[in-house]
């Protein structure tokens, strides 16, 4: 497995989106956000966007208000999740128009459709934003 979390907050370090690939506790998972959102928070746009916490390597990227923040395998190569990241936001962009956070608060369905058509049990399987966004229009088109 290669991606163990992928958490969506925003600048006050509200979550906004969590989808886990192994499992944790509710009370885990809280702990969890809240040291690895306050330590990547905290820094400023000089430092690197790889943070070591625990037993995962913590990659990040702010677009906006949103910070995404994806946690993985310590052997997970920081550069191409970045790139993952990036194709996220863009995938959303194409959908939602300049994505930000109240498109993912009241289409949270839509939000985490998009994250498991291009990720499955913590692997990236699916790269083309067509692919991702077509059974999403076509679902558009029937309601």
């Amino acid at each position: 497995m290669g991606i163990r979390f992928i958490l969506m907050v925003n600048k006050q370090g509200q979550t906004r989106l969590a989808q886990y690939y192994e499992y944790l506790t509710l009370e885990e998972r809280r702990a969890l956000e809240g040291e690895i959102v306050r330590k990547c928070l905290a820094r400023n746009e000089q430092q690197c966007s790889f943070v070591e916490h625990r037993t995962y390597k913590i990659v990040y990227r702010r677009y906006a208000s949103l910070f995404f923040l994806v946690g993985v395998d310590n052997e997970e190569n920081e550069l191409a999740i970045l790139e993952f990241i990036h194709l996220l936001v863009e995938t959303m962009d194409r959908h939602f128009g300049n994505v930000c956070e109240l498109d993912i608060m009241f289409h949270l369905e839509k939000a985490h459709f998009m994250l498991e058509e291009m990720v499955m049990n913590g692997c990236i399987v699916e790269t083309s934003k067509a692919n991702i966004l077509t059974p999403i229009q076509l679902m558009d088109k029937a309601s």
